[in-house]
């Protein structure tokens, strides 16, 4: 009767436990023998189309490709971005996250195993006072050896939940070194089209002078002559200094894209090939594949980290939960103990114990319940970090759209003015030559040139700048580090395991809803998601004033990653 009592006690406390906890035994079953919420991904406001979608230029029915730099056709480009892959300390410097996050990933799994062995020696000597009367002897000696250890029974999840939390934690890392890698190729990118465009309006700059010049001998010539005056001579010379005074600013604006593209490649600064031969500015295509808005949920690494980083907190409130249950351990030691040395490897001194202990948290004053509701309030923060991580890449997608399409017809017309004005300025100066219009108008249409070919070397650039930009907003450049060929930055991990279809959310099966936390004044569930979110189908989990959703293990997004 003794035994059977205990052990209705013993389920009777079991009980108590999952009834104040937040996890039914139902769901703490279905679970996998954890408590906590299992994660989904919770859905993301998206738009079915881009603005510009209508436009013949766009590409919605074919995806951004991946090594985006190679629309531009520049070889040279190719090897910067090839030398910035593989030499960028940052990226590198997000690498050793990788490698930091995947070795914590890894202590957690150990977790799970004893967590403590021990190989011991150890000699005690004691003397106990003979006042106590004890009927042995007050002076003894005690020699051990051999081997304890000490193991958390994790029937409540505890544990794998850390582990949960830290594959999630580990593929954020991967995430945010994808997203060091697109923003280094799309500066790389741009930094190399910045100089290209800066030694274009200085080659406009330096043409102009020269014409400038032949201007101002002109005016000199007839001055000499008497048939100009020396307003004529002072309006030229005003003109050539204020263009010879563009080319400073251009040399320094120069050397410092040089010496930024010098960093990025992971270089000292010194003049670079691109620096000391001027070319072309790259020319883009005139369309451009964008896919649909919603493959910004797979493309971006920025927007796949903060919905790992959001797997990750939901885990964490798994680990709050088990603190309201009690812990099972057990204590073990293997070994040999005598009162000598000379008789600690006998037969007769072999020594065996084992412990279970129980541990529970009692008597809290509601700090764990308040704990969970911490864990709770910041998975809400991150499930809106994620939307709004969303939100932004869609107009940072949209604003580079519209400039890049924008930009192409501004070029169409500065290229026509430019022309116009060429022709101008021929027709002017010998017009003045012969004596027919003044010099007033050949200063005027020469200015006008300068600033009209300046403004048309820039809009050229910013084609191309768009572009890079738009394929930046996309997400575009990190599959490059699984391309075949492609060389892996020394000193970082290999991600292949990791790509994009693997990655790519999908939607689980539905899951009954779990118990909520005790009556809090401030839960209150918020409006529904936008109209443009796909519906999710999971398990509601209700924290602070939104609804949201958890993801069931066994799906393809819940699954631990595979180790790179």
């Amino acid at each position: 009767m003794r035994y059977g009592s205990g052990k209705r006690r013993t389920v009777s406390l079991m009980l108590m436990a999952l009834a104040c906890g937040c996890t039914t035994l139902g769901e703490y079953v279905h679970n996998g023998f954890k408590v906590g919420p299992n994660y989904t991904r919770p859905p993301a406001p998206t738009s079915p189309a881009w603005i510009d979608s209508a436009d013949p230029r766009v590409r919605s029915d074919v995806p951004a490709p991946g090594p985006w730099w190679t629309v531009f056709g520049d070889p040279l480009l190719d090897s910067l971005i090839q030398t910035a892959h593989d030499q960028n300390l940052d990226f590198k410097t997000a690498g050793t996250r990788v490698l930091d996050a995947l070795a914590q990933r890894n202590i957690s799994a150990g977790n799970l195993l004893p967590q403590s062995q021990t190989a011991l020696g150890a000699y005690a000597h004691a003397q106990i006072s003979r006042n106590f009367g004890l009927p042995f002897p007050n002076t003894f000696n005690i020699w051990a050896t051999g081997f304890n250890a000490s193991w958390e029974l994790d029937y409540i999840g505890r544990l794998r939940r850390t582990i949960e939390a830290a594959d999630a934690n580990l593929n954020a890392s991967i995430e945010d070194c994808h997203n060091v890698l697109v923003l280094l190729l799309a500066e790389t990118a741009s930094n190399y089209v910045r100089l290209r465009t800066l030694q274009q309006r200085l080659a406009y700059v330096r043409r102009n002078v020269e014409i400038q010049k032949q201007s101002l001998e002109l005016a000199e010539l007839r001055f000499d002559k008497g048939v100009a005056t020396e307003i004529d001579v002072s309006q030229a010379r005003a003109n050539l200094a204020q263009t010879e005074a563009l080319i400073p600013p251009l040399e320094t604006g120069l050397r410092q894209a040089n010496n930024q593209l010098c960093l990025l490649l992971g270089l000292p600064p010194h003049p670079l090939e691109v620096y000391q031969k001027s070319g072309p500015i790259p020319t883009a295509p005139a369309e451009v594949a964008v896919g649909i808005p919603a493959d910004l949920l797979r493309r971006r690494p920025d927007v796949r980290q903060a919905e790992r980083l959001m797997a990750a907190q939901a885990a964490r409130i798994g680990i709050a939960e088990a603190d309201l249950y009690p812990r099972l351990i057990l204590f073990g030691f293997i070994g040999y103990t005598a009162d000598t040395f000379a008789k600690l490897f006998d037969a007769s001194s072999y020594t065996g114990l084992i412990a279970p202990i129980f541990q529970w948290n009692i008597l809290n004053y509601g700090r764990l319940l308040n704990n969970i509701r911490a864990n709770r309030a910041r998975f809400q923060g991150q499930v809106f970090t994620y939307q709004q991580t969303v939100l932004r890449a869609a107009r940072e997608a949209e604003d580079a759209l519209v400039a890049f399409l924008r930009s192409q017809q501004q070029a169409q017309q500065l290229e026509k003015s430019v022309a116009n004005y060429q022709r101008t300025v021929e027709v002017v100066m010998d017009q003045y030559r012969n004596g027919i219009a003044d010099f007033n108008r050949v200063f005027t249409t020469e200015a006008a040139l300068v600033q009209q070919q300046d403004q048309l070397a820039e809009v050229r650039g910013n084609i191309a700048l768009n572009l890079i930009a738009l394929y930046r907003a996309l997400g575009g450049g990190w599959e490059v580090h699984f391309g075949k060929g492609a060389t892996p930055p020394q000193h970082a991990p290999n991600f292949t395991a990791f790509s994009a279809e693997e990655k790519s959310p999908q939607p689980a099966e539905p899951i009954p809803a779990p118990r909520r936390l005790p009556p809090n004044p401030a839960d209150a569930e918020a409006p529904p998601a936008s109209e443009h979110s796909p519906p999710r189908p999971g398990r509601p989990l209700l924290i602070g004033t939104s609804k949201h959703t958890v993801m069931e293990e066994g799906s393809p997004a819940g699954e631990p990653p595979s180790r790179p």
